[in-house]
C-alpha cells in the first residue's frame, strides 16, 4: 500500500512539491519495511510466509519453525531500521553519504541474506543437539560426544 501511494504521488504531484519525496524516499521506504517486519512479530512473522515455501507443512506449527522465523524477522526488521537511520544520517552529513546510503546498507543486506540462508539449518542442528526435534517433542537429555550429559551454558 505504501509503495502504491508513493507511485501515485509521483504521478500527480508537481516537481517542486515532490522534492521532499525524492529526498526522503529511501529513508521512508526502509522505515516502513522495518515497521511492517517488526510489527509482524505480534502476529505472523514477516519471514514465515517465505519460509513456508520451502519447509514441509508438518513443521509450520513447530516451536522451532516459529522461533526461527521470529528471530529472522526481528533481524530483518533491525537491518531495515538501521538502513533507514543511515539514510537519515546521510541527509545531514557533509561527506560519506555514499557509504551511508549505499555501501553499508548493501553490505548489511548481503550479510543478512547469507545469514538467513545459514541460520535455519543451524537452528535445526542446535535443536537436535539439545534433544528438541523440529516437531517440538522432547527426546532424551542431550549428551556430549563422549556420552556425558551436556550442561547448557548461558
Amino acid at each position: 500500500m505504501f509503495f502504491a501511494v508513493i507511485f501515485v504521488l509521483g504521478l500527480v504531484v508537481d516537481r517542486p512539491d515532490l522534492m521532499w519525496l525524492e529526498t526522503y524516499a529511501q529513508t521512508l521506504s526502509n522505515g516502513v519495511i522495518a515497521a511492517v517486519a517488526l510489527g509482524s512479530l505480534a502476529f505472523t512473522p514477516f519471514t514465515e510466509q517465505y519460509a513456508r515455501e520451502s519447509v514441509p507443512r508438518r513443521y509450520w506449527d513447530s516451536p522451532l519453525f516459529r522461533r526461527t522465523n521470529r528471530f529472522l524477522t526481528a533481524m530483518w526488521g533491525g537491518v531495515f531500521l538501521v538502513t533507514a537511520l543511515l539514510g537519515l544520517l546521510a541527509l545531514h552529513v557533509k561527506s560519506g553519504s555514499d557509504w551511508l546510503n549505499w555501501v553499508i546498507p548493501i553490505a548489511l543486506l548481503v550479510a543478512t541474506i547469507r545469514f538467513t540462508k545459514w541460520y535455519p539449518a543451524h537452528a535445526r542442528a542446535q535443536a537436535q543437539a539439545w534433544g528438541r526435534p523440529e516437531d517440538g517433542t522432547e527426546t532424551a537429555e542431550p549428551t556430549e560426544p563422549t556420552g556425558r550429559r551436556r550442561v547448557p551454558r548461558g
